[in-house]
């Protein structure tokens, strides 16, 4: 089968706490969960820009965000609601201010969208932590990006 390429933009969503905003998707072609970003694929015609401010309120209720750099980018081939894409992610980076995640969605839209849970996370829980993760060396890059500050240039961060 032949994969679909698709273009996508996350936010690396940071609080002055210096927890990071995940989700919680569970993949409906498998199974798996797993945690990421809050993001998601770009749309035909819409800026980077435009598409992580509509993913940043379907999937956390912020509005508004001042959004950074790119700061990581990612390519993974993964199986996806009968589909194969070939996903290839920006992430920026956002800081804000400490908030509820309250998704403009509503619970039976995320969930149809595989969204099951959003919430924030300390690197040490990061660390801590059976869960999976994509990237999947999340906490150090995280604890890079805390101890570093942003790169020049973006980083690929893998799978």
């Amino acid at each position: 089968m032949n994969a679909i390429i698709r273009e996508a933009v996350r936010a690396l969503v940071l609080d002055p706490e210096r927890r990071v905003l995940l989700v919680r998707f569970v993949n409906p072609e498998n199974g798996e969960e797993f945690w990421t970003t809050p993001g998601g694929g770009i749309d035909p015609g819409e800026s980077l820009d435009h598409a992580i401010r509509r993913e940043l309120r379907e999937e956390t209720g912020l509005d508004h965000p001042e959004i950074g750099p790119v700061i990581w980018t990612r390519r993974e081939v993964f199986p996806w609601a009968g589909r194969t894409l070939d996903q290839r992610e920006q992430v920026v980076l956002v800081r804000t201010q400490t908030f509820e995640p309250r998704p403009s969605l509503g619970a039976a839209r995320l969930a149809a969208e595989d969204v099951h849970e959003v919430r924030w996370w300390t690197v040490t829980e990061l660390e801590g932590s059976d869960a999976v993760f994509y990237p999947t060396r999340l906490a150090h890059f995280m604890r890079q990006l805390l101890e570093t500050g942003p790169p020049e240039e973006p980083i690929d961060v893998g799978t």
